[in-house]
């Protein structure tokens, strides 16, 4: 003991299920600490280490009793050091050692170890055990996922029968304690015969595990196959008139389908397919598809007729019971459903209402289907943006269902349903395609007869349906699909019609959503009034409606609480404590005459809105500023009106060189909404004209119209809105371009008679009616609320 130096020993590592051969190349995972000392310390010295094996392999700090005595001394190739402290380390078998002794010092093993020598000399006999591992190391090769297949061709050309050994032993899968005994051998003839022996039991396991596997698949493609075999049995039996008889739901799609009505084509169709179903297993994903198919084919109408007379009697009364005013509207509509009960077919042009939300466009559908006693069906199609929505997606796709078109006709129930298309400004196209375009097809009389589903891939007869179109403005309408259709504009209601609406309609609709009766809140005239002017200002009446829906939750809170409301009737001293601080007001100073601001009257989709512009001077260089988000055409009407005013300079009486010291800023208030077109030229002249000339503008006259360099003014559009807007804001004289006295017929008569109208040519005219001159006093409406107009203003109000 003496005798043995401390560089004779060697770092231990155990190592937990695992034996590590000689010539073997073994990735290891280094852990406890005690390893890590002893790794660190082969490091130091020359790099090697005797590896061995626990017992067991669930001791954690194993000792020198826990080790078996032969192992392998290795050398150690790599090392990598994993952040959380451990490493890994590839290590190389050298040769076998014995342990003499193992010892533990300085927190770790050591060992001082021998070679474990191996006798045995190349006889035929350990040629014969050579070629017995060889062959059954073949046949486990063949029978493991686990072995490479050049790995036997690798081993196979190894000339040393212990390396060979060692080699098949390391990769084989044998038990810990059947390699450790292998290790331990001293004969190598011994050592083959526990490795064939190993071999051969385990060749033996791994022939079971493939004959349970190969019965498995076998009785699975077993029923596969009798399951087919039986349904082709059944063909057989059908096509022979023996046997069992017919799947009872393959009989109720043939019931269905001789029930269904449908043209020879679809017919054709629908009894190839349930054909091929009945050949189909029924579990199979292309039975599912194919069934549904056939369900649709034979859920949509295809003869079923509403029995519905058009009574234009009946029309009338429905049409003033849903709507109030509308007079031309309804005229038309009431047209258009003569011609349908005269003619005998739906075949005309399609209507398309266009207005303001909230204006009743999708109702006025639904009374035209009471007026035809017919189903009324509607989709939306804001937002559509896939052909493949009208005309449906082809059977080939996952979850392929027909177009809204289709499943809109299948919930009508019938194929001369009222149709309503709504919003169909809010379409978009992309990569997936135009819906619009699909759109074409549908709305064409004479297209629509064949109109093909990619779905359905059969002819549906769409020209006894009755569509409906509604827009909020036609600017979103590809002209192809506007030229189908007739516009009819809905415009903005007046107060008088906002009160007659919301005595009629809404008020009685939200007193019995809310659980009122009509005792327990009533509104009169004047606080009604005061709602829709100082708590509402929209074209339509939906805000309306939400706040008498509001209304109606207070009172309904008042009973709960207190049983009974506080008050049924609702004073204007109430809707304040209702309904918060009036939210709109007409600004005093709006009725003063200011310098540099103008008021212009504009176009919006919600209706006609007024329109301020200001104008202002300072110091400069001649710059022109132009803010409040205006489009490209609005800045070139300011530019415009710029260089009118700066050629008219003198008979403005405005300094000719102004344009040299002086900047000018032109702004339209709420900058946040984008703002385009050329109808605000003539109130940015005038504006520009105030500002550099010092005089007033009469804040009790508004105007529109496009200015050219030469001071034309041209016709402008949206005169029924904009008239609407300016009978809204209690503005009662409206500067309009002559071009557009004709235009005034379509105002109706309540707003006409508060206007008074002053068609003008050129921007001169404009002029001497906005400007307020020195010792000239505005235009004032005479007392009791008529509106007084010279004669030639007569005649324009009535052209």
């Amino acid at each position: 003991m003496n005798e043995r130096f401390e560089s004779d020993y060697l770092p231990v590592l155990p190592l937990k299920d695992m034996v590590v051969f000689p010539g073997a190349v073994a990735p290891l995972f280094v852990l406890p600490p005690a390893s890590l000392l002893a790794l660190d310390a082969a490091l130091g010295r020359d790099k090697r280490l005797f590896l061995t094996c626990q017992k067991d392999a669930s001791v954690e700090d194993a000792g020198p009793d826990d080790l078996y005595g032969v192992g392998t001394v290795a050398d150690i190739l790599q090392v990598l050091r994993a952040p959380d402290g451990s490493v890994k380390i590839l290590a190389e078998g050298t040769y076998p050692a014995r342990a003499i002794e193992v010892v533990q010092r300085d927190n770790y093993l050591h060992a001082f170890v021998v070679l474990n020598q191996v006798s045995g000399t190349e006889t035929k006999t350990l040629t014969a055990h050579v070629r017995t591992t060889l062959r059954l190391f073949e046949i486990f090769a063949e029978l493991s996922e686990r072995i490479p297949p050049d790995l036997y061709s690798t081993i196979r050309a190894t000339r040393d029968p212990v390396r060979l050994l060692y080699a098949v032993a390391h990769h084989s899968t044998l038990k810990v304690e059947e390699k450790q005994e292998i290790l331990e051998s001293n004969s190598i003839e011994e050592k083959f015969i526990l490795l064939n022996q190993y071999l051969e039991a385990e060749n033996q396991i791994l022939e079971l595990e493939n004959q349970i596997a190969g019965k498995v698949k076998d009785q699975i493609g077993k029923t596969q196959r009798e399951y087919y075999l039986n349904e082709q049995l059944k063909v057989i039996e059908r096509e022979l008139g023996v046997g069992s008889d017919e799947d009872p739901d393959l009989r109720e799609l043939a019931t269905a389908i001789e029930a269904s009505k449908m043209p020879d084509e679809a017919r054709e169709k629908a009894e190839k397919e349930l054909g091929r179903l009945s050949r189909m297993p029924a579990m199979s994903p292309e039975a599912v598809v194919t069934r549904t198919y056939i369900e649709w084919l034979t859920e949509v109408p295809w003869t079923a007729l509403s029995d519905g007379e058009i009574d234009l009697d009946s029309a009338r009364r429905i049409l003033d019971e849903d709507h109030y005013g509308l007079r031309k509207i309804k005229q038309r509509i009431v047209e258009h459903l003569a011609v349908i009960k005269l003619a005998g077919h739906g075949k005309g042009p399609i209507l398309c209402f266009v207005g303001p939300p909230g204006v009743g466009k999708t109702s006025l559908g639904r009374s035209i289907a009471r007026c035809m006693q017919r189903n009324f069906v509607r989709i939306s199609l804001g937002g559509v943006r896939d052909e493949a929505e009208i005309r449906g997606h082809r059977r080939t796709y996952v979850g392929a269902m027909p177009g809204k078109i289709i499943q809109s006709m299948k919930r009508a129930g019938t194929v001369n349903p009222v149709f309503l298309l709504d919003e169909i400004d809010k379409m978009s196209s992309d990569f997936r395609g135009d819906p619009a375009s699909a759109l074409l097809e549908v709305l064409d009389p004479e297209q629509n007869r064949t109109f093909n589903d990619h779905y359905l891939e059969v002819d549906y007869d769409l020209s006894k349906v009755m569509f409906l179109t509604t827009a909020n403005t036609t600017e979103g309408i590809p002209y192809p699909l506007l030229d189908r259709m007739e516009i009819i504009r809905l415009p903005g209601y007046t107060e008088d019609e906002k009160l007659q609406i919301a005595r009629r309609h809404l008020l009685p609709r939200q007193r019995a959503m809310h659980g009122l009766k009509p005792g327990q809140v009533r509104l009169d005239k004047v606080p009604l009034l005061r709602v829709i002017t100082a708590y509402t200002r929209e074209a339509g009446v939906r805000e309306l409606d939400r706040t008498l829906a509001t209304i109606c939750r207070k009172i309904a809170v008042e009973i709960v609480e207190y049983g009974s409301p506080a008050a049924a009737r609702v004073t204007p001293e109430k809707l304040r404590e209702h309904l918060g601080p009036e939210k709109y007001r007409d600004n005093p100073r709006e009725r003063t005459s200011e310098v540099g601001t103008a008021l212009g009257l504009a176009w919006t989709e919600a209706g006609g809105e007024l329109l301020p512009v200001e104008a202002t001077r300072m110091t400069g260089k001649g710059n022109l500023l132009l803010t409040g988000k205006l489009g490209e055409v609005m800045q070139e009407s300011g530019k415009t009106a710029l260089s009118w005013v700066r050629a008219h300079a003198g008979e403005l009486s405005i300094d000719p060189e102004f344009a040299a010291t002086t900047d000018i800023h032109i702004h339209v208030p709420e900058g946040a909404i984008p703002k385009d077109g050329p109808s605000a030229g003539i109130t940015m002249a005038t504006a520009l004209a105030s500002a550099l000339s010092g005089l007033p503008v009469r804040q009790d006259i508004a105007m529109t119209g496009e200015v050219t360099l030469r001071g034309r003014v041209l016709k402008i559009g949206g005169l029924k809105e904009k008239a609407m807007a300016a009978h809204r804001r209690r503005i009662h004289d409206i500067i309009i371009p002559r071009e557009n006295l004709d235009d005034i017929e379509e105002i109706s008569p309540e707003v006409r008679r508060s206007l008074r109208f002053h068609p003008v040519e050129r921007l001169d005219e404009v002029l001497a009616l906005a400007l307020i001159r020195p010792g000239r006093v505005g235009t004032r409406r005479p007392a009791g609320g008529k509106t007084a107009r010279p004669r030639s203003q007569a005649r324009a109000a009535q052209a």
